[in-house]
């Protein structure tokens, strides 16, 4: 265990993610109630290296909570890889008395933490991304928000879908990971659903399933597309001419990552942020905060780092035996 800090740091990195503002508030009034200083670091890493640091107290994170996006702003940092650039950050930290850092973010945001912890900054990491992609934990903040924003807006597809008796491919976020896309096709019924992790690119078995469909008297087809997968428009295009249906894509893009967060979004986000706090009071660094079976635990991010994470099989296998059904 490194030594206990004294004033904490704390920035959003990456995409940003509804409840990472909760996370923030979570995070500034656990570490003043320890009897810790906070400074809030705008822009993620990128801002860190600009010294935009600001002084944070109870007040800087009042009605936050129900805010999506994040008050810190986030941005990405490219040249945060180069060991000159990462000593100079710890160096700004150092500068303005920072010893502890609460990084929210994916797993790039985590390799900068564990860089800094190298660097003797004590650092944990709060799992901040709407993908779900982080293999250390079963829960990410912004998530459940973000697949209940999809959901809603491919119930209201599917009405105009059906009123028009239309094909419709609704594609949503999801570049390397296909966990909204599974869990929408899921909560929506869908009857196609493409993952990156599983799609084979077969489009005849698409066109076949679209026909199947309209002989049984289905006024509707929706397919879910992964971002991974993309190009929406032009597999419209294929599958209208392939099938003599009218089909529309719609692409929900940012939509997903903004609005109120969620009750499990904001709670969790919270008690995550409030953990992170509690860790680095220990003395704490160089961790993860997770959930896992039912359960908050933290991680060494080495450790997380390591582990890979898949589509859950059964999840998958149900998904396409209740699409086909």
């Amino acid at each position: 265990m490194a030594k206990e800090v004294q004033t904490i740091g704390v920035l959003t990195s990456g995409g940003d993610a509804p409840g990472m503002n909760a996370a923030i508030r979570a995070v500034v009034r656990q570490a003043i109630a320890r009897g810790k200083k906070v400074k809030g670091i705008k822009r993620g890493y990128a801002g860190l290296l600009q010294e935009e640091i600001i002084d944070m107290d109870a007040h800087s994170v009042s009605e936050i909570i129900q805010r999506g996006g994040t008050i810190l702003q986030t941005a990405r940092c490219l040249e945060f890889i180069e060991p000159e650039v990462q000593k100079k950050a710890a160096d700004i930290c150092k500068k303005h008395g920072i010893d502890g850092l609460v990084v929210i973010g994916g797993d790039g945001s985590f390799k900068g933490a564990q860089k800094l912890a190298a660097l003797g900054i004590n650092t944990i990491g709060l799992p901040g991304t709407i993908d779900l992609d982080i293999a250390c934990t079963e829960y990410t903040i912004g998530f459940d928000t973000a697949v209940n924003t999809a959901m809603e807006a491919i119930d209201k597809v599917r009405d105009t879908s059906t009123s028009h008796e239309r094909c419709s491919i609704i594609e949503v976020m999801g570049r390397g990971a296909g966990y909204i896309a599974l869990w929408c096709g899921i909560a929506n019924g869908a009857e196609d659903v493409l993952l990156p992790e599983r799609y084979d690119y077969d489009e005849q078995a698409l066109v076949n399933h679209i026909i199947e469909g309209k002989k049984k008297g289905k006024q509707h087809h929706i397919i879910i597309n992964a971002e991974g997968i993309g190009h929406s428009a032009s597999m419209a295009k294929r599958i209208e001419a392939a099938t003599g249906i009218e089909t529309r894509a719609t692409i929900l893009g940012h939509m997903q990552r903004g609005g109120s967060p969620t009750c499990k979004d904001r709670v969790y986000a919270s008690t995550m942020g409030a953990l992170a706090v509690d860790l680095l009071c220990k003395g704490a660094s160089n961790r993860v905060v997770g959930y896992r079976h039912g359960e908050f635990v933290d991680f060494d991010i080495d450790e997380a780092l390591a582990m890979t994470k898949g589509i859950d099989e059964y999840q998958f296998e149900i998904c396409n035996t209740l699409c086909n059904s």
